[in-house]
């Protein structure tokens, strides 16, 4: 009996020594399992503490039909404001060009017209010298009154009138009194005499006509 306990003792300490290694090795693999499957479990659902596990959800919330219907129409919403804000500027350069040619074509007819006047204004003598020929029968005929009739004719293309007839009613604006003599033949003031012919350039009046005025009784 005593040399059967001395056979048995020695393995029975062994194997529980064995057992006991084995429990802690399986307990310690356990362990670790557990802590790598509740870490993964954490990435999924979202319980990691600092969110990260949240992008799969939002990732998939994303694909969904309602989801991409509204991303597309915040991106057309955004497509037609930056169109209609595109298209108010070129409007308004657009207006601004129209504006920018008119002032452009205003200030080049106005430029051409005092060009025109000052040099119509320089001829006024020669005109005047013209006009008083004229009246004396002198331009009657010849290579005088020819060039006469040429140089009024490109005058007038050019814009240039003469004005001032007897018998037209007096106006102040056009006219230009050097006297006046009482008549019982007008019941208005009108042109007598007419002593210098006026001259414009379309509205403009380069020199008012210099006439005398009945004025009546």
């Amino acid at each position: 009996m005593d040399e059967q306990k001395g056979f048995t003792g020695p393995d029975d300490a062994g194997t529980e020594s064995a057992l006991g290694e084995a429990e802690g090795i399986i307990n310690a693999a356990a362990a670790e399992i557990a802590e790598e499957a509740q870490q993964d479990g954490g990435a999924q659902d979202g319980g990691a503490p600092d969110g990260e596990g949240a992008q799969p959800d939002a990732a998939a919330a994303a694909d969904t039909p309602e989801s991409v219907e509204a991303q597309a129409a915040d991106l057309l919403s955004e497509a037609q404001a930056k169109a209609a804000e595109h298209l108010a500027d070129l409007q308004r350069l657009q207006a601004e060009f129209v504006n920018y040619r008119k002032r452009v074509d205003r200030d080049r007819g106005l430029a051409a017209e005092v060009t025109t006047a000052r040099v119509i204004e320089a001829l006024i003598p020669v005109l005047d010298d013209i006009a008083a020929a004229r009246e004396h029968g002198d331009l009657a005929e010849g290579p005088f009154a020819s060039i006469a009739e040429k140089l009024e004719a490109t005058l007038a293309k050019l814009g240039w009138s003469s004005f001032g007839a007897v018998g037209e009613a007096f106006d102040p604006t056009l006219h230009d009194a050097l006297t006046s003599t009482p008549s019982a033949d007008v019941t208005e003031p009108q042109i007598a005499t007419v002593v210098q012919l006026g001259h414009r350039v379309g509205e403009r009046v380069l020199r008012p006509a210099r006439v005398v005025v009945a004025q009546p009784e």
